[in-house]
């Protein structure tokens, strides 16, 4: 499987993370757009050598750029010039197709005359909405094919992120009270806190994750 295969194989994995933040105020094609590059990143970066499986590095590169979207105001800016180019990607896949081809973004990138990275983000600018739940009565919707037991997978990787992301203190706790099962008085002990205090700043630190991982 060459480069561009291993991306498109990978894209269900971006619509998964991206459906996460849908009706955050941000439209749902600007999220898979940036959760493309960030797969895009992933996969140019990521190490075979290191002996991870590849969607544990690449959950939290890909939720990354999507979170980026947030703290840059929501928006995407889409130039002109990506908009031509994502229209002449669209004619360009679709005579593809007619000719009985399956388009890889290779072959979009030489027709155009741009690198691969640069077909794949005026392709991903030119995606519409897609849901994951489809209706019959709705053309639009389209069924996004998932393997087995990915959803389970992206929240074992986004818990870990969210873990990573705390200070060591916060961390400390989270473990000892979910991992070792310690009560609130026996983390307490241990962190040199009260039970009232781990139990506040539990619920705190739950409440952060949560809306970190919805």
């Amino acid at each position: 499987m060459d480069r561009d295969e291993f991306i498109e194989s990978n894209l269900p994995l971006v619509h998964s993370l991206a459906n996460r933040f849908r009706g955050r105020g941000i439209e749902y094609e600007e999220l898979f757009a940036a959760g493309s590059l960030g797969l895009v990143k992933a996969c140019d970066n990521f190490d075979h050598g290191r002996g991870l499986c590849f969607s544990t590095y690449a959950v939290p590169v890909i939720l990354g750029e999507i979170k980026r979207l947030f703290r840059d105001g929501g928006a995407v800016k889409v130039s002109r010039s990506l908009k031509e180019l994502s229209l002449k990607a669209a004619r360009i896949r679709d005579r593809l197709i007619s000719d009985g081809k399956e388009p890889r973004i290779s072959d979009i990138a030489e027709a155009l005359g741009v690198s691969n990275e640069a077909a794949a983000e005026a392709i991903a600018a030119g995606i519409p909405p897609i849901s994951l739940s489809p209706s019959d009565d709705d053309e639009n919707t389209t069924d996004i094919p998932t393997p087995s037991g990915e959803e389970k997978l992206i929240d074992r990787l986004a818990l870990r992120q969210c873990l990573a992301e705390l200070s060591e203190s916060d961390r400390e706790l989270i473990l000892l009270r979910y991992e070792r099962e310690l009560t609130q008085c026996q983390t307490a002990a241990i962190l040199g806190m009260t039970q009232v205090q781990v139990s506040r700043r539990e619920r705190k630190i739950i409440s952060a994750m949560r809306e970190k991982m919805v």
